[in-house]
């Protein structure tokens, strides 16, 4: 997967999210971490899995997550929200949508000619089963839904109201599932205390 964490890493990615549970999908600010302070990389935060034909790598694009990224990783991953966030709130507006969750998907070709199926990454969530309301392509060519070998195709995926990110997730396609997130989720939480911690040191005066 180092192939796509590059492309990743280049081509920047959205905004970022604190760590208590929440009941809520929409954080209140002082569910926020505070901004700068987050250590952990790309790899730290996503779900992988992959088939005989490719790979895959989810990342979600919640503020309670994304800014425990390094700084440099946040701000691209918030770069790229920006410029995608016209498409997401058309998804928003033309489903009614009104507490979406977003992901970053990457599907990458373990072989030449590996085909995929966008539509069916699918997720559970306290009991209820998802599919993306909407995908929007990142990079060229995410619609031919083929890949040569090594190369990757993003999306962002809008899923419908109703996802506990800071709970346990499942993602399931082409009849396999990971459930790697409730692991993910300790990473999180040791991050967002640390990050706490960064933060209140900074505001001590010198």
């Amino acid at each position: 997967m180092r192939p796509a964490r590059r492309v990743l890493l280049a081509m920047a990615v959205a905004i970022a999210p604190s760590c208590a549970k929440a009941q809520d999908t929409v954080p209140t600010p002082s569910d926020l971490p505070p901004v700068g302070f987050g250590t952990l990389g790309q790899d730290d935060i996503s779900l992988r899995f992959q088939t005989p034909n490719y790979s895959i790598s989810i990342i979600p694009l919640d503020e309670r997550v994304i800014r425990l990224l390094a700084p440099d990783t946040h701000s691209s991953m918030q770069r790229l929200l920006v410029t995608k966030q016209p498409e997401i709130d058309e998804v928003v507006r033309r489903y009614g949508l009104r507490q979406p969750t977003t992901f970053l998907v990457s599907f990458f070709g373990r072989q030449a000619n590996a085909r995929f199926d966008p539509e069916a990454l699918t997720l559970t969530s306290q009991n209820r089963f998802f599919r993306p309301a909407g995908i929007l392509p990142v990079t060229p060519g995410f619609g031919d839904r083929q890949l040569r070998q090594r190369e990757t195709a993003t999306a962002i995926y809008v899923y419908e109201d109703g996802i506990r990110v800071l709970d346990p997730l499942t993602f399931s396609i082409a009849g396999l599932s990971t459930d790697q997130w409730e692991g993910i989720l300790r990473t999180l939480e040791r991050e967002r205390a640390s990050v706490d911690a960064r933060a209140a040191a900074a505001r001590k005066p010198s």
